[in-house]
């Protein structure tokens, strides 16, 4: 999955500063509803973790049935917090 194009599909932009936050409230709605309807693992890891960084990820152990894939995210989770701190 292309951020780009998950950025485009959901919001209209790949610009986050751009969007309204009314349009950026809808967006990370329509994507915890596509978080909970899909089943393949990798665009489930995709779309969690742009929620992931917009701040509106579901816990792992809801989000991630699989253990592997809750270590992913976890491993995940430490990368960001290392680039910005």
């Amino acid at each position: 999955m292309n951020l780009d194009d998950l950025l485009h599909r959901t919001f209209g932009t790949a610009d986050l500063s751009a969007i309204p936050p009314d349009a950026l409230e809808a967006g990370t709605e329509r994507l915890a509803v596509d978080l909970g309807l899909e089943t393949d693992r990798d665009r489930r890891f995709a779309l969690w973790s742009l929620l992931y960084i917009l701040g509106r990820a579901p816990d792992l152990d809801v989000a991630f049935p699989d253990a592997a894939d809750r270590d992913a995210a976890r491993n995940f989770m430490n990368l960001i917090a290392a680039t910005q701190g």
